[in-house]
């Protein structure tokens, strides 16, 4: 069953209001077009990051006591690859994030899994640890497409991952697509869409492989590899209609969009990302992760992208901070009007603007005009990109900012 969750009254979004993002960096091996904090290693010091990570939060806490007395509403296992991590670790870490924070009875708890790690036994002490939401790196069901994304996993373990996730008991199973690839066709993205939804995934999220969707940054192996010419994407006419195939795939199956790269059934949203785009506050631990915490006062941080500084910081008691910035009305208005309209459902656009101080009639004829060209739709206020806008959203939001 879904879980119940506040709603955004700027967005109509069901979303956390205070989250949790953990980092586990290590991998087996790093993909091409991968520009996360990532390690590659052999052996992982399982229980040392662990314990690593509840001093990080302790350290946290002495220094905004505060938010222990919050409810913690979401917590998201992300990666490099956690499924890594012994469900034992994992456990430790749930269980001592549950003794400092004051932790919703409905917390949504995600973890980020790779098909070719997934075993029984594993994917039951993930769901005994109080796992809720097992997501998938799935990318594709093709051999070629994978090799190209240089990812190790085929077909077959991917079903057999879904399969032990139900077994598990997993209330949602979400899986991660990317399309647009480097030899990738319009047909194989309709494909790889089918073969998802016939696994009846509760979630969906599909991202373009492309530099202004942010999927692939401009300092990775593949993206140097583009700027050589011996690579080249497919023709940006494709890749509009590769995302309009994945809409109309998933929405048949009745995963519907609610964001501009993500698809779910009907109460099976993530709630943690969702925090993202409303302009939730949440903590970050762990190696690279980002948080950004609206008290004392609104500031962004990130922690070091080096594991081993990263634990000599915080077993030294230190914050492992690589850098911190201050948060003013200018820069919590481009984010909060830029994530919003990410949404489906839009945003409230007017009441956006006066909360943080900025014109609304600086703005009146150019919301007029992206309504006009079919960009956008205006209801009760809300302001919501169409199919059209969506695809350049990064453009209008340029336009309003």
């Amino acid at each position: 069953m879904p879980f119940d969750a506040p709603v955004d009254p700027l967005t109509g979004m069901a979303a956390a209001r205070f989250g949790l993002y953990l980092h586990f960096p290590y991998c087996l091996a790093k993909c091409p077009y991968c520009d996360f904090a990532v390690a590659v290693a052999k052996q992982v010091p399982e229980e040392r990051y662990a314990n690593a990570v509840l001093a990080e939060l302790d350290t946290r806490l002495a220094a905004s006591p505060g938010l222990r007395s919050k409810p913690l509403e979401s917590i998201f296992l992300g990666g490099g690859t956690p499924s890594l991590w012994h469900p034992r670790y994992v456990a430790r870490v749930l269980e001592g994030i549950a003794a400092r924070l004051t932790v919703s009875p409905g917390v949504e708890v995600s973890l980020e899994g790779n098909p070719e790690r997934a075993d029984a036994e594993r994917f039951a002490g993930y769901r005994a640890a109080g796992v809720n939401r097992l997501s998938l790196g799935v990318q594709s069901f093709r051999p070629e497409t994978l090799k190209a994304l240089g990812r190790a996993h085929d077909a077959a373990q991917v079903e057999l991952a879904v399969e032990l996730a139900r077994r598990a008991g997993f209330p949602v199973v979400s899986m991660d697509f990317i399309y647009g690839v480097h030899g990738q066709s319009v047909a194989q993205v309709e494909e790889d869409a089918r073969r998802a939804v016939a696994l009846a995934p509760e979630h969906l999220s599909t991202y373009a492989l492309t530099v202004e969707r942010e999927v692939l940054a401009e300092d990775t192996p593949l993206s140097k590899r583009l700027k050589r010419g011996e690579l080249e994407l497919p023709a940006d006419d494709d890749v509009v209609e590769m995302a309009r195939v994945v809409r109309e795939v998933y929405g048949a199956a009745g995963l519907r969009r609610y964001e501009v790269s993500n698809h779910a059934r009907e109460g099976f949203s993530s709630r943690h990302n969702a925090l993202y785009w409303t302009g939730g506050e949440y903590l970050a631990l762990g190696v690279g992760a980002t948080g950004m915490l609206l008290t004392p006062e609104p500031s962004r941080y990130v922690n070091v992208r080096s594991p081993e500084k990263y634990l000599g910081e915080v077993e030294a008691g230190r914050l492992p901070e690589e850098g911190r910035e201050a948060l003013g009305p200018e820069e919590l208005f481009a984010e909060r009007l830029s994530m919003g309209l990410r949404l489906v459902s839009g945003v409230d656009w007017e009441v956006v603007c006066e909360r943080y101080g900025q014109s609304v009639e600086a703005r009146r004829v150019e919301v007029a005009r992206l309504v006009e060209h079919g960009f956008a739709t205006l209801t009760g206020g809300r302001l919501a990109l169409t199919e059209k806008g969506a695809d350049v959203h990064s453009a209008v939001c340029a336009r309003l900012l």
